[in-house]
């Protein structure tokens, strides 16, 4: 696998236009962290012969791809967002992916219309307690506007993508104005200002500032193995079972996406197959706590840790969708003033 994270862009292109388009390579673009990724990479090559030639880029993926036009050498996009995905499908830059193993594995409304994109890997986006002072094990995330947490709810700043797109699937889910209601009732709960991150929410539970927190789950698991003082704030809060009433849990995704003009598209198709395999799922969905989205994995960490969530099934598409107008309630109720 090449090393690119260095590279400059120019020398970047060079290196990738002058790899032979062999049958057995495959080029990979993508905003996840290389750690994550590269034993999951590693073990394609091992099982399959194929190398890949890995390009991670922490900003500006589609506009690279954009740029390099019909000569790019990009086969396969791999990001960690819905709307980031859907964003590349609307720019032009992808291609449907035909396979029958993606039919098998990724249920319609975690694939992008037309199956421009496909999940590899979920994460829901959960409520959690205060062990000591809260005693139920379940909600709903409509009961967050319930006026007994008043005072007592800590959540990040709404405009941040993991709010957003919640926000998105409520909207998606109940429309406009129920949701303003809604953004409104959470404003109204909360301890302090939304902002943060996720796991000071759970820093904040310990401190007694909050009761209620809405977190993403791979926090929670990142916290469980903690070497520091996380270790005290996951040891504070109790995850509680948590979906839209009469519907699933929230979940955002991270997707792979095969490009538009893909130089070696069987073998893109190829790697995307792999990484929906049970193995590949496994060393993958684990490297981050998050849950497989095949099912026939059954004891991944995520899973031993918090137990099985079904997501919720507003097709993720429609939440990308709606992400701009979600960000205009936001702003129109004032929720992170």
């Amino acid at each position: 696998m090449i090393d690119t994270t260095r590279l400059p862009a120019l020398a970047l292109i060079s290196v990738l236009l002058s790899t032979p388009v062999l049958a057995q390579s495959v080029n990979l673009y993508t905003t996840r962290e290389p750690g994550l990724l590269n034993p999951v990479l590693e073990a394609f090559t091992k099982d399959t012969g194929v190398k890949v030639n890995a390009v991670f880029l922490k900003d500006g993926l589609q506009e690279r791809i954009k740029a390099e036009g019909a000569n790019s050498p990009a086969d396969v996009m791999l990001v960690v967002d819905v709307g980031e995905i859907n964003a590349a499908v609307d720019a032009g830059i992808t291609q449907p992916i035909k396979s029958a193993i993606v039919d098998k594995v990724v249920p319609t409304q975690l694939r992008g219309a037309d199956d421009n994109w496909v999940t590899l890997t979920k994460r829901a986006r959960i409520v959690v307690v205060s062990k000591e002072r809260v005693s139920q094990d379940a909600i709903t995330y409509e009961d967050l506007a319930d006026p007994k947490w008043k005072g007592k709810f800590c959540i990040r700043a709404g405009q941040h993508p993991y709010n957003n797109a919640f926000f998105a699937a409520y909207l998606a889910r109940n429309g406009a104005e129920k949701t303003e209601s809604y953004l409104k009732a959470l404003k109204a709960n909360t301890a302090r200002k939304p902002g943060g991150g996720d796991r000071d929410v759970a820093r904040d539970i310990l401190s007694g500032q909050c009761d209620i927190a809405l977190i993403n789950t791979y926090y929670i698991g990142l916290m469980s193995v903690a070497k520091n003082e996380q270790k005290g704030w996951y040891d504070a809060i109790k995850p509680l079972k948590t979906t839209f009433a009469g519907g699933g849990t929230h979940v955002n995704v991270s997707a792979a996406a095969i490009a538009k003009n893909a130089p070696n598209k069987d073998n893109a198709v190829k790697l995307v197959e792999y990484m929906l395999s049970e193995k590949a799922q496994a060393l993958y969905a684990d490297g981050n706590f998050e849950f497989p989205v095949n099912q026939d994995v059954k004891d991944s960490a995520a899973v031993k840790l918090l137990g099985a969530v079904t997501p919720d099934t507003t097709p993720l598409g429609d939440v990308a969708k709606n992400r701009k107008a979600a960000a205009d309630l936001v702003d129109k109720v004032g929720f992170d003033n």
